[in-house]
């Protein structure tokens, strides 16, 4: 999950870590959690497109929330920290 408080350090360190972590450009599997509702997972589908993205949505059991998957083709780290940053917009979203 990312932390509200100190982001930008967060974020440095997980720029570092996605730098060293693969060849670039590569695939990431972004999660999210967030609230049943079409509005905020339509949301999150517009900062995917024009990207090659394979979606996964799944309910909760009482159907309350929905877990959002997006394996992503990304160019760089940088691409990646932009749409967690614009993801946290959302209200009630829980990146991991």
């Amino acid at each position: 999950m990312i932390p509200k408080e100190d982001s930008e350090e967060f974020y440095s360190r997980f720029h570092q870590q996605l730098a060293d972590s693969q060849d670039w450009p590569g695939p990431f599997l972004f999660k999210f959690i967030i609230r049943s509702d079409e509005h905020k997972v339509n949301q999150l589908k517009k900062m995917f497109e024009g990207k090659d993205v394979q979606l996964k949505l799944k309910n909760s059991s009482k159907n309350t929330f929905v877990s959002v998957s997006f394996l992503a083709k990304m160019k760089n780290p940088d691409e990646i920290i932009a749409i967690y940053k614009a993801a946290s917009t959302i209200e009630g979203i829980i990146t991991l």
